[in-house]
């Protein structure tokens, strides 16, 4: 009996690789495979020889030199802070906040400060192979306007104090108009919010019981800076006669929806807390290094089970927002402090960048991983560079190399972002010219 063959099946996009390393499964690298991509999700992943016969695109995409992997998650950082990018380096992390960072805010911030920075952060970005990123800073509903008008993926954390700022009198008033910016964007799948207090030595109790309380009512996540020094984990035994994990795993804070970012000062009882709660670290070691504020160790953590992402901070204390840059030290620094030249290796590292990101944001049922049913989250590297020569092994060269240079497209749910190295959704040139006055304005008043 004859069996017709059947009609190959109209879909948005196919994209042929070299290389494609999904991150699920684990150590996997695909050789010579495309993805096949429709109304913004990843509709197959096959031999790029049978795509041309199941498939008919409306565009296919060739990259014979590249390799494909789910687009970096950067975890943490504070987007509009690239306007301050050099402004106050080489300075300990509170002579840098109480005595240039803060000041400069107080004068500087507001609304358009916020869009322009963040519009660079996110070119930036973008341009080395980021496609979701974390923001915790003033005025977020400017930040969530320029991603949702950028097409790209965010976590937007409205920022929460005991004090006033330019953006909110005290926490009541944080409270209010954050949640209100979360009520105006349930219907966008591009921008979550998420709770955002600063710190626990700026935050008091009562605050921080009522972000425990919302967050598990609201299923929304919380970020917060921890342990990122250790005058901050001192002076809470002096006031508080515990440490900062402690005080916030009573107050009903640590849970699997909490990000505690930074986790420098780090001992066997904060694992145990962590191992406990289910909450996420993301660490952030270029900005760590820079402030001198200590190690996290990402060996140990990973070790006992805990989910560690990757964060690059904000450009004022990194000062890139590089994120395979930040990858590569993370995975050098991780052997030093574990004094063991197998830990983190290349895969693992690249897993911390992309789908233990997603898992921190509580979005890895979405993205971070190259899986049928994600969004098409995507970013293709060329390998074919001097400094990938000679290529034997993907992956490592991805960790290893300055892979952020080679970043030429980007797609969030299968729309580019990036194509051939030129910005799609942002312009370039108007970011550079903006960044440009507000160096001016800062540096001469």
């Amino acid at each position: 009996m004859f069996t017709p063959t059947p009609e190959p099946h109209p879909i948005d996009l196919i994209i042929k690789a070299r290389w494609i390393i999904p991150v699920v499964p684990e150590n996997r690298v695909l050789e010579n495979c495309a993805i096949a991509i429709d109304k913004g999700r990843i509709l197959a992943m096959i031999p790029s020889d049978e795509a041309g016969r199941r498939f008919t695109a409306a565009e296919t995409i060739n990259l014979g030199s590249h390799v494909l992997i789910p687009g970096l998650v950067n975890a943490h950082g504070h987007a509009a802070m690239s306007l301050l990018r050099g402004y106050a380096d080489d300075q300990p992390l509170h002579t840098w906040l109480n005595d240039h960072i803060w000041p400069t805010e107080s004068r500087w911030v507001g609304e358009e400060f916020v869009r322009d920075g963040t519009q660079l952060a996110m070119a930036e970005m973008i341009k080395t192979g980021t496609t979701c990123f974390a923001d915790m800073y003033f005025y977020p509903e400017q930040a969530a306007q320029v991603c949702l008008d950028a097409k790209m993926r965010s976590q937007i954390s409205f920022p929460i104090f005991d004090f006033a700022t330019s953006w909110g009198l005290g926490a009541d008033d944080y409270f209010a108009k954050g949640l209100n910016l979360h009520d105006s964007l349930r219907a966008t799948d591009l921008v979550n919010i998420a709770f955002g207090p600063h710190a626990p030595y700026t935050v008091s109790d009562a605050p921080l019981q009522k972000i425990a309380v919302l967050a598990q009512e609201m299923d929304m996540p919380v970020q917060i800076h921890l342990h990122e020094t250790a005058f901050e984990v001192e002076e809470s035994l002096n006031k508080f006669g515990k440490r900062p994990t402690q005080r916030l795993m009573e107050l009903g804070l640590l849970s699997p929806l909490t990000q505690c970012v930074h986790m420098t000062q780090i001992t066997d009882v904060d694992i145990v807390l962590l191992q406990q709660t289910g909450a996420h670290v993301v660490h952030c070691p270029e900005s760590n290094l820079k402030l001198a504020s200590g190690f996290c160790p990402v060996d140990k953590l990973l070790k006992a089970g805990i989910n560690v992402a990757l964060g690059t901070d904000g450009a004022a204390s990194n000062n890139d927002l590089d994120l395979f840059s930040e990858l590569k030290t993370a995975a050098l620094l991780a052997k030093a402090v574990a004094g063991d030249a197998a830990a983190l290796d290349a895969h693992t590292a690249l897993r911390m960048a992309t789908l233990n990101g997603a898992k921190a944001l509580g979005m890895e049922e979405k993205i971070g991983s190259l899986e049928t049913g994600k969004f098409a989250d995507i970013t293709a590297i060329d390998l074919s560079g001097l400094g990938t020569q000679p290529l034997y092994n993907p992956a490592s060269q991805l960790v290893y190399t300055h892979s952020g240079q080679g970043v030429t497209h980007v797609w969030v749910q299968g729309k580019a972002l990036l194509l051939n190295r030129q910005l799609q959704t942002l312009d370039e040139r108007e970011i550079l010219g903006k960044a440009n006055w507000w160096r001016k304005q800062i540096a001469t008043h």
